[in-house]
């Protein structure tokens, strides 16, 4: 009786720890599972050779990165760095706030499919590595829903160290993806540059690279040519300005375009790197309405004598943009500043 006693014991403690470890293998296979729906973040952002993300309102945008290290969009042309420093630096930080409580996920997981962004990300071979849903805010504007894609269970996440709602990292579209630069080049980099000013010829000129040296002359036939030699340090000190000459926004929505193209510009500015590359912009001034006056005797509206806050940029004759003056006032050089202490072209 007693054998049978001690036995039956036994067969209840080994019988107890075989459920205890079954249940903890099982709850250790769910939280590895719950787990895997949380880990938003890619931390080796050198994987990542394509952005792919598609808004609720059908606007795409397309983002990879060349051999070169820099990013395109859409296949256009540049991304503004910042704007993908700030992307990039998303994708990497991001991490779970904390599991909404059950009450709320309905209303998460509708916002996310009628507001949310698709994120897709893609290694240098095309295979993807990761997909989620980045939607609105959480509750009082702290943290920011999100989803993996294939999941159920909705989060909310938040970048350490920032204040703000993660979505506006990835929410942009059309041109506030790209790259503002009107130029991005190194002085070395550079064949040849001029500068013609319709309104003021004899301050124009064409800089050409010649091995070592550089040759300045006039724009225009009808200048006379300046027969002394370059001052030492004037050209590189003239062409370090066009490494990064940034605009403030693009204007391509703008409704009088064609009319300010009618304008005599201020200046035209044209640079072939030396890839054989060409850019060319031209700038207008932008001239407000409050800058006329109206004359006293005639009744005519005058234009007052300023001095320029801001010019329209054409640029390539494909985009329209708007820059600050104070942005680009070195660039504007007259042909004797390099011969003479003139200074620049004010």
């Amino acid at each position: 009786m007693r054998r049978t006693i001690v036995l039956l014991v036994l067969f209840l403690l080994l019988g107890g720890v075989a459920a205890w470890y079954l249940s903890m293998d099982r709850a250790s296979e769910k939280s590895t599972v719950a787990g895997a729906d949380r880990e938003f973040a890619v931390e080796d952002i050198s994987r990542i050779h394509r952005i792919f993300l598609a808004r609720r309102d059908g606007v795409t945008t397309d983002l990879r990165r060349g051999d070169d290290g820099y990013w395109t969009v859409n296949g256009e042309g540049r991304a503004n760095p910042r704007v993908m420093s700030s992307l990039l630096d998303a994708i990497k930080r991001v991490r779970m706030m904390y599991k909404p409580p059950e009450a709320a996920e309905e209303s998460m997981v509708s916002e996310l499919a009628t507001h949310g962004v698709k994120v897709e990300l893609y290694d240098a071979s095309g295979d993807k590595i990761k997909g989620y849903y980045v939607g609105g805010a959480g509750p009082g504007e702290f943290g920011t829903f999100m989803i993996l894609e294939d999941a159920e269970q909705p989060y909310v996440v938040e970048l350490p160290y920032w204040d703000g709602n993660v979505s506006v990292r990835y929410s942009y579209a059309g041109d506030e993806w790209r790259d503002k630069a009107l130029f991005r080049a190194e002085p070395e980099d550079i064949r040849s540059l001029s500068i013609a000013y319709p309104k003021q010829k004899n301050q124009s000129f064409r800089l050409t690279a010649n091995g070592g040296d550089y040759e300045i002359e006039p724009y225009y036939d009808i200048t006379p040519a300046i027969n002394r030699t370059v001052q030492p340090g004037k050209v590189q000190a003239f062409l370090s300005n066009y490494d990064a000459v940034i605009a403030e926004a693009f204007r391509n929505n703008y409704k009088k375009q064609d009319s300010v193209r009618q304008q005599i510009p201020f200046s035209i500015i044209t640079l072939v790197d030396t890839q054989g590359d060409t850019t060319q912009a031209t700038f207008y001034p932008v001239v407000e309405e409050d800058k006329y006056y109206q004359d006293p005797e005639s009744g005519e509206y005058v234009k007052k004598q300023i001095d320029f806050e801001r010019y329209f940029v054409d640029l390539n004759g494909k985009d329209f943009l708007q820059i600050q003056q104070q942005a680009i006032q070195e660039i504007f050089w007259g042909y004797p500043s390099f011969f003479e202490e003139a200074g620049q072209l004010q």
